[in-house]
C-alpha cells in the first residue's frame, strides 16, 4: 500500500481566530493506493496486470475523461452548496461542524472509492465542504469589490488549472519527482500556519498563502501526469486530489487578492 496523506491548509486566513467568518475547512487528506481491491460492487476503474499498449492507452482515456467529468460536476455542486450557504447567512458554528462531517466523509470516500458506492459519497463531500465556506465567501462578499474579488480568485483558479493540465497532458511529462519536495512543501505550510496563529504575522501569512498556491499547482501537475502514466486508475482518487488542489488553490488566491486590493488589512 502506497499511502500519502496531505496535510496543506490551516486557516483561509492564519490569522483570524476560531470565531472570525473567514475560518474555514482544515485538512486535506489524500490517500494514493497501488494495491488492487477486490471490489462487491461495480468497479469504477479499471486496471489489469497485463495490457496492451493500445488498450493501455484506451484505459487511461478513460479514466482520464471520468476524472475531468466527476470534476466538473462535483465543482458545480460544491458552487451550488456554498451559494446556498451565503444565501441563508449560514451560521460559523455550523460551518465548523459541516468541516468536521467533511472529513469523515472523505474517508468515507477513499474507503469506498473502489465501487459504485464512492460516487455518491464524494457528492456528500463535496456538497459538504462547499457549504462550509458558506461563512468566508459571506465575509469577503461584505467588502468592497467583494463580488470582483470572488470572481478574480475563480477565474485564477481556472486559468490556473487548465493551463497546468493542458501543459501535462501535451507534454507528456512524468512530474512523480515532485512528490517528496511537495509534501515537504505541505508539512512546513501546516507548521507554519500553526504558529501564525499565535504569532500573528501579517507578513507570514500573506508568504504562507503564496506558498500554498504554488504547491496546489505542483499537484495539479503531479495528480495529472499520475493519471497519464497510470500511476492513478480510480477516478474518483483521482478526482478527489484535484478537487481538493482546486479547493484549496482558491481559497488561498482569494485571500492573496484580497489583500493585495486592500480589502482584507
Amino acid at each position: 500500500m502506497d499511502l500519502r496523506v496531505c496535510i496543506c491548509r490551516i486557516f483561509s486566513d492564519p490569522l483570524t481566530d476560531l470565531d472570525s467568518p473567514s475560518f474555514g475547512p482544515i485538512i486535506q487528506t489524500t490517500l494514493l493506493s497501488k494495491e488492487s481491491h477486490i471490489m462487491n460492487d461495480k468497479p469504477v476503474f479499471s486496471s489489469s496486470t497485463t495490457m496492451d499498449p493500445a488498450a493501455s492507452i484506451a484505459s487511461t482515456n478513460k479514466v482520464l475523461s471520468n476524472t475531468y467529468w466527476l470534476l466538473a460536476l462535483t465543482l458545480a455542486f460544491s458552487a451550488l452548496t456554498a451559494t446556498f450557504a451565503v444565501a441563508i447567512n449560514m451560521p460559523q458554528s455550523l460551518a465548523l461542524v459541516l468541516m468536521l462531517v467533511g472529513f469523515v466523509l472523505l474517508f468515507v470516500v477513499h474507503k469506498m472509492a473502489d465501487s459504485a458506492k464512492g460516487l455518491p459519497a464524494i457528492f456528500a463531500f463535496t456538497g459538504v465542504w462547499g457549504a462550509s465556506i458558506g461563512p468566508m465567501l459571506s465575509f469577503y462578499l461584505a467588502m468592497d469589490n467583494g463580488p470582483t474579488m470572488v470572481l478574480q480568485a475563480l477565474a485564477g483558479t481556472a486559468l490556473v488549472f487548465f493551463s497546468l493540465s493542458a501543459y501535462a497532458l501535451n507534454t507528456k511529462k512524468d512530474f512523480s519527482y515532485m512528490g517528496g519536495f511537495l509534501m515537504t512543501g505541505l508539512i512546513v505550510a501546516v507548521v507554519a500556519m500553526i504558529a501564525n496563529i499565535f504569532l500573528a504575522i501579517p507578513a507570514l501569512s500573506l508568504t504562507l498563502s503564496a506558498v500554498v498556491v504554488m504547491i496546489m499547482a505542483g499537484l495539479i501537475l503531479f495528480d495529472t501526469s499520475r493519471i497519464i502514466h497510470g500511476g492513478e486508475t480510480n477516478y474518483i482518487r483521482a478526482t478527489v486530489g484535484l478537487y481538493l488542489s482546486i479547493f484549496n488553490m482558491f481559497i488561498h488566491l482569494l485571500h492573496l487578492i484580497a489583500v493585495f486590493t486592500g480589502g482584507d488589512d
